[in-house]
C-alpha cells in the first residue's frame, strides 16, 4: 500500500480509543478541521467516562452510608441500654449501683461470647445469596435460628439453677442474683434476635433491625422510669424493664425476617457437617470474644473487692467508656474504609499499567461484579 494511502490518526490519540468513541478513521489526505473535530469528539467521550466513573464511586459511598448509618445505630444501641440501667439505679441506690457490676457482667458481657453467631450468620446468608439460592437462605437461617435457640436455652439454665456466686462484698450478692435470675428470660429471645438480626445484615437491610431497637430502647427507657423511678422497684425494675425490651426487640427482628419472605419460626437441627462450617466461620470470633470478656469479668472481681462505693463508681465509669469507645469505633470504622478505597484507587492510578499511563481506556470500562 502506498505510504500516503495508509491509514493513521494523530500521534495524541490511538486508534483503539478512536474506535471505541465510534469515529472514523482519518486518512493523512483529510482535511486537518475534520481531525480537529474528531479530536474533540474523543475528548469529549474521555470526559464522559470520567464523569461515569465518579458518579459510580458516589452511588457507591451512598450505598455505604445508607447501610453504615444505621449499622451504626444497632452498634451503638447495646452500650447505650446498658448506661440507661446505670443512670436509673444510679439515682436510687449505691448498693445496687455496686450490684449492677457483677449482674451485667453475666447478662451482657457473657452475651458477646455469642457473637460468634451473628458473623456466622451474616457469612453463610450473604454467601447463599450471591449464589441466588433462597432456598438455601432458608435453611441456613433455621439451623443458625436452631442453634441460637439452644444456646439462649442453656444460658437460661444456667443463670436459674447456677445464678451469681462471689466471696467478695457478699451484701451485693442478693441485688446482683435478682437481676441475673430476671434478666435470664430474655437469653433465648436474645440470641434468636441476634440471628435474625445478622441475617437481615447479610441481606443489606439495615433499617428493619435498628426500627427493633430503637422501639426496644424507647419501651426500655419508659419502663424504667415507671418500675424505677415512680414505683420504686429499684435493680429488680430495670431488670423487668431490660428483659421486655429485649423480647420485643425479638419479636420485631423475627418479623422482619418475615416480611422479606423468609419464615423466622422454621427451626432444623444441622448435621454434624453443618455444625463443623459453623464452628470453622466462628472459631476465630468465638476465641478473641471469650479473651476479652475473661478479662472484663476479671477486672469487675477485683473492683469488688475494694467495696461498694469503688464498685459502683466503676460501673459508671465502665459505661461511659463503652459508649464513648463504640463511637470512636464507628467513626474510626468509617475513615478506615474511606482510606482503603482512597489507597485502591491511587494504587490503580499510579501503577505502570494504570489509567494514568495507558491510552487504550477501553480496559477500564466500568462492570457490575458481586461479591461473596
Amino acid at each position: 500500500m502506498r505510504a500516503g494511502c495508509r491509514e493513521h490518526i494523530p500521534r495524541t490519540v490511538d486508534q483503539k480509543t478512536a474506535q471505541s468513541a465510534n469515529l472514523p478513521i482519518i486518512r493523512s489526505e483529510e482535511q486537518p478541521d475534520i481531525v480537529s473535530e474528531n479530536i474533540e469528539k474523543i475528548e469529549s467521550f474521555s470526559r464522559r467516562e470520567e464523569f461515569v466513573a465518579d458518579q459510580s464511586i458516589w452511588n457507591q459511598i451512598g450505598e455505604i452510608v445508607k447501610f453504615s448509618g444505621p449499622a451504626t445505630g444497632l452498634w451503638i444501641c447495646g452500650p447505650l441500654m446498658s448506661l440507661i440501667d446505670t443512670a436509673v439505679i444510679g439515682q436510687g441506690s449505691s448498693l445496687e449501683l455496686a450490684a449492677l457490676g457483677p449482674g451485667t457482667v453475666l447478662c451482657d458481657n457473657m452475651s458477646y461470647v455469642f457473637m460468634f453467631l451473628s458473623i456466622a450468620t451474616s457469612n453463610m446468608v450473604a454467601t447463599s445469596l450471591a449464589r441466588r439460592d433462597k432456598e438455601e437462605v432458608q435453611y441456613q437461617i433455621s439451623i443458625l435460628l436452631f442453634v441460637g435457640l439452644t444456646c439462649g436455652v442453656f444460658m437460661f439454665l444456667f443463670m436459674r439453677f447456677l445464678g451469681f456466686a462471689g466471696v467478695k462484698n457478699a451484701h451485693i450478692v442478693p441485688a446482683a442474683n435478682k437481676y441475673v435470675q430476671i434478666r435470664a428470660f430474655a437469653w433465648p429471645a436474645v440470641l434468636v434476635g441476634w440471628v435474625a438480626q445478622s441475617a437481615s445484615l447479610g441481606m443489606k437491610d439495615s433499617w428493619g433491625p435498628l426500627k427493633a431497637l430503637v422501639v426496644a430502647s424507647t419501651v426500655n427507657i419508659i419502663g424504667h422510669i415507671i418500675l424505677c423511678s415512680y414505683l420504686g422497684y429499684g435493680i429488680a425494675g430495670a431488670a423487668w424493664a431490660t428483659m421486655g425490651s429485649q423480647v420485643i426487640s425479638a419479636y420485631m427482628m423475627i418479623e422482619a425476617l418475615n416480611n422479606k419472605g423468609y419464615n423466622a419460626f422454621s427451626i432444623y437441627a444441622p448435621s454434624p457437617s453443618e455444625l463443623k462450617q459453623i464452628i470453622i466461620i466462628a472459631a476465630p470470633v468465638f476465641l478473641t470474644i471469650s479473651s476479652k470478656v475473661a478479662f472484663y469479668s476479671l477486672i469487675i472481681y477485683f473492683a469488688t473487692s475494694m467495696g461498694t462505693v469503688t464498685v459502683a463508681a466503676h460501673q459508671a465509669g465502665r459505661d461511659l467508656k463503652f459508649i464513648s469507645l463504640t463511637m470512636t469505633g464507628c467513626f474510626c470504622l468509617g475513615s478506615l474504609l474511606l482510606l482503603a478505597r482512597f489507597s485502591l484507587a491511587l494504587r490503580r492510578l499510579l501503577s505502570p499499567d494504570g489509567i494514568l499511563y495507558s491510552e487504550d481506556l477501553t480496559r477500564f470500562s466500568l462492570g457490575k461484579l458481586e461479591a461473596i
